[in-house]
């Protein structure tokens, strides 16, 4: 039989989730960074997110927070722009709900940004239509069908 060479097994690679509860100090962003709202999730450590600028990007989650940061759609992020292309990003940092909240505060982001909602489907589309998306039927409708 072979030898384990390990100190133990999968939960002990996943280790605890302690950082949770600290409270850590807000980090705005500098030259060659920008604040970024995910749109969707891509897969293979990517995801698709609007920069505050307005630029689309695509951006590559760094392999520090790959699979120990969970990134959604419509959260707020720090990313890293490149000199050598516009179109990619590198994202640098996952702002809490409770921190997009204050940089909101702080007039980092914009007013019309949209936080702690599932999808970030609302940026530059109107909702004018919302509820009426069902149809109504009259009882003489239906005993024709």
């Amino acid at each position: 039989m072979p030898k384990n060479k390990g100190k133990g097994g999968k939960n002990r690679k996943r280790g605890k989730n302690e950082a949770d509860d600290e409270k850590r100090e807000l980090v705005f962003k500098e030259d060659g960074q920008e604040y970024a709202q995910v749109l969707r999730m891509l897969g293979n450590g990517r995801c698709e997110a609007t920069c505050i600028d307005g630029t689309k990007r695509l951006c590559h989650i760094r392999g520090k927070m790959h699979k120990k940061v969970w990134i959604a759609a419509g959260d707020i992020i720090l990313v890293g722009l490149r000199d050598y292309q516009d179109d990619k990003a590198d994202v640098i940092l996952k702002y809490m709900p409770d921190e997009a909240r204050l940089l909101k505060a702080y007039g980092e982001l914009p007013e019309n940004t949209r936080l702690n909602e599932g999808i970030a489907g609302g940026l530059d589309e109107e909702d004018d239509g919302a509820g009426d998306d069902y149809i109504e039927f009259e009882d003489e409708d239906i005993d024709k069908i």
